[in-house]
């Protein structure tokens, strides 16, 4: 991957701007008792709103907004009527392209209050924020990756390994991969100006997945609960800067 030029890198914030918002709206709209379609529907009006178009739709066959998924379901799954209940875990991942550059982002949620459930998402949270603070110049993928992977597999998860994290910028998954589990020092060499979606895919139990009948949803073997949480960000020089952070929107 090359690095972005200073008005691409604009362009990306401009992109990551509405995705952040997006993805606020979409956590704001989960509640006991509405669906995962109003939930999409929320964020696709919002992305519209804000002058971006919806990068999924540029994957072949795919007509939503989002990809939602419930308990131990862990990536991709497609919006349908069911509605949440309390104790559900809910992840949404969502993609915005504005003038033809994408970000990527997810999170995961919790209706209601459950001590356990919420420690297994306070983990997955934390991953990504010790494995975003390896994105800069001169450290490689695979810092990141140990990164995700000590915090995961430290606090008793497991990482999802047949699942990674991407380059993102002209098309919606680019390289490098960034997997959530590796070595120190390992892998391609980071630059400033690098735009990556790095991604943490865990689950409570076993770190296999299967892929369900309707030929997108990818839910954890065991049936133990899924976790998801995504930011892009552009590499810097001596920090990292978050595209997509939808607390700060």
């Amino acid at each position: 991957m090359k690095a972005r030029n200073a008005s691409e890198q604009g362009l990306m914030r401009k992109s990551g701007i509405i995705a952040a918002r997006a993805l606020k709206r979409a956590l704001e709209s989960i509640k006991v008792g509405v669906s995962e379609l109003e939930v999409d529907k929320a964020v696709e009006e919002e992305i519209y709103k804000q002058g971006g178009d919806l990068s999924y739709k540029t994957v072949p066959g795919y007509k939503f907004a989002t990809c939602i998924t419930v308990n131990e379901q862990v990536v991709h799954g497609i919006p349908t009527d069911r509605k949440f209940e309390s104790g559900d875990l809910v992840s949404v991942d969502l993609a915005v392209m504005y003038k033809g550059w994408h970000t990527d982002s997810a999170w995961s949620v919790l209706v209601g209050k459950d001590a356990e459930k919420e420690k297994f998402l306070k983990v997955g949270e934390q991953a990504l924020w010790e494995g975003i603070k390896q994105a800069v110049d001169g450290n490689r993928v695979g810092d990141i990756s140990h990164s995700i992977q000590t915090t995961i597999e430290g606090a008793g998860y497991s990482v999802v390994r047949s699942l990674v994290g991407h380059g993102v910028g002209r098309s919606l998954h680019e390289d490098p991969e960034i997997p959530g589990f590796g070595k120190k020092s390992t892998g391609t060499v980071l630059k400033s100006g690098m735009s990556l979606a790095i991604e943490v895919i865990y689950t409570a139990g076993s770190p296999d997945v299967v892929l369900e009948e309707d030929g997108w949803t990818f839910s954890s073997s065991d049936q133990s609960l899924g976790g998801l949480f995504e930011m892009t960000v552009i590499v810097g020089q001596k920090e990292p800067e978050v595209l997509t952070d939808w607390r700060k929107a």
